[in-house]
């Protein structure tokens, strides 16, 4: 037992060799490993996000008084909007929002402020370019914020025990019957930072893309060259090369991941809440799962092309259906029940909860359970499907 134990493990360790001594020696494959995540991590962190800034807006103000005023200068002074036009044409404003050179177009009507005195409601209307998406929601979502704190401050200038309204189509006025105090407080990304959010995922989604990608053209490219042949007469078992194969871009993925967490931090300031250790141990399962699927995909084609195609498909459906940039709760319940068979979703999952909130083990257990039977079932799907084309 034990003889055949060590000629198994030198065989594994000699053939593992040569794929590390391969990567290594083709410069355009260990740019793809280290280099290119790296450089995509610094790009998609400062892009990937829905936070609102600067947004373009669009003044048409026909009452032209301090109050109307009062609204450019809170809009002008956050951080979310910034006016770059002032006019009495809606025309002129229509036009700039259909070119896209502007996101919103904020009207203040005629006898605005009369109104406001007299009735205690003022009246304004927001249009929003639709076709941004969740930006033209979110930043409606701003506008009227920044609206009701207006009105709050113009309080002390109106009739006393009343209070000042402003209202759009969207939200109307609500009876003055008592003031609600609502306040909220924003658990582990008080800031709501979209970096400290996303990064946790890109790491994933990168790790994920360079390590299915290149198992998945390992065998294919065996196949191309010619190669295959000569590993299928060799005494080699089928779980020993599978595991060959596996195993240096296991490793590679864990390095990977670790420079991306230092990277994270060092460079891009992501706070990082929970143990770092726990989640290159949780890496380790996943990474099982997400080689093993390339190396399956590797074994059912016949070509690096072919490969490619098919690793593509599969990966726009991890992402999409992962919860990296769409939530899952807003998914039809069909598709959120689909999503529990997406590996990418439990390890973001994971990552974020390690990261972001500081979870522990107890808190990650179910996912990271998930994984490990996936991890068992991909890698017999593997070995099963390397004897059909090699016999």
């Amino acid at each position: 037992m034990l003889p055949s134990l060590i000629t198994g493990t030198r065989r594994i360790y000699v053939l593992a060799r040569a794929e590390v001594l391969h990567v290594v020696r083709d410069r355009a494959t260990l740019a793809q490993i280290i280099l290119m995540p790296l450089v995509q991590l610094l790009i998609l962190s400062n892009v990937a996000t829905f936070a609102v800034k600067s947004t373009p807006l669009a003044i048409v103000d026909f009452d032209r008084t301090s109050t109307s005023r009062g609204i450019v200068t809170r809009l002008n002074a956050s951080r979310w909007f910034n006016v770059v036009g002032r006019s009495s044409s809606p025309e002129a404003a229509e036009r700039a929002l259909l070119r896209g050179d502007i996101t919103m177009v904020m009207t203040v009507p005629r006898n605005f402020e009369r109104d406001l005195v007299r009735t205690h409601v003022g009246r304004v209307q927001l249009e929003v370019n639709a076709t941004k998406g969740t930006v033209a929601a979110i930043a409606q979502s701003y506008a009227q914020q920044i609206l009701a704190s207006y009105a709050a401050e113009l309080v002390p200038e109106l009739r006393p025990n009343r209070r000042a309204i402003f209202s759009t189509p969207e939200a109307p006025p609500i009876p003055s019957i008592g003031i609600l105090d609502v306040r909220t407080r924003a658990w582990y990304n008080s800031e709501l930072e979209y970096k400290q959010y996303m990064v946790p995922g890109i790491l994933v989604a990168l790790v994920t893309i360079i390590g299915t990608l290149l198992t998945a053209q390992n065998i294919a490219r065996e196949k191309e060259v010619g190669t295959i042949e000569q590993l299928n007469v060799t005494p080699i078992s089928r779980m020993q090369f599978i595991t060959a194969k596996l195993l240096p871009f296991w490793v590679l993925a864990l390095l990977e991941l670790a420079l991306g967490l230092v990277v994270a931090r060092l460079v891009l300031g992501v706070q990082l809440h929970g143990n770092p250790l726990l989640l290159v141990g949780c890496a380790a399962v996943y990474l099982v799962v997400a080689l093993g699927i390339g190396l399956w995909i590797s074994t059912i084609v016949e070509t690096q092309q072919q490969a490619m195609f098919v690793n593509f498909f599969l990966t726009m459906i991890y992402l999409l259906m992962s919860g990296l940039f769409t939530p899952i709760d807003s998914m039809p319940h069909w598709m959120q029940v689909a999503s529990m068979l997406n590996p990418v979703r439990h390890f973001v999952t994971i990552s974020r909860g390690i990261l972001i909130r500081g979870a522990g083990f107890g808190e990650i257990r179910e996912p990271l359970a998930i994984l490990a039977v996936y991890g068992a079932v991909v890698l017999t799907l593997a070995v099963r499907q390397y004897h059909k084309t090699s016999a």
